[in-house]
């Protein structure tokens, strides 16, 4: 399994933007599909974006689309969340997530339980 470190998060206000970066282990990365996904107190965990393995597929929630914009460099094994337009409702630990047997059909690269490897988190709060 690849391990996985989430950084970046932090405070902001309304409006401003935040860079969520997600640095993986191992020689494989590559061959990973990575996704975002976020958890607010008393919600449950959702998808927020996802990638494909070459980084040529992008996939987004309709709640952040125009707004996010996820990324991957597969030589230095990082998946980005670049946050811009930042509201209140976004607030929330987010989480990277990686799976090397992910597929995209019926949607499922949305559901968290498609994804066997997880960061722990970083908290993302934004104040209106």
């Amino acid at each position: 399994q690849v391990q996985l470190v989430e950084s970046g998060g932090g405070l902001v206000q309304a409006g401003g933007s935040l860079r969520l970066s997600c640095a993986a282990s191992g020689r494989t990365f590559r061959s990973y599909a990575m996704g975002w996904f976020r958890q607010a107190p008393g919600k449950e965990r959702e998808f927020v974006a996802a990638i494909s393995r070459s980084g040529g597929g992008l996939y987004y929630a309709d709640s952040v689309k125009g707004r996010f914009t996820i990324s991957r460099d597969n030589a230095e094994n990082t998946v980005y969340l670049q946050m811009n337009s930042l509201k209140p409702e976004d607030t929330a630990v987010y989480y990277c997530a990686a799976d090397r047997y992910l597929t995209y059909e019926s949607n499922s690269f949305t559901r968290a339980s498609a994804y066997a490897s997880w960061g722990q988190g970083t908290q993302v709060t934004v104040s209106s």
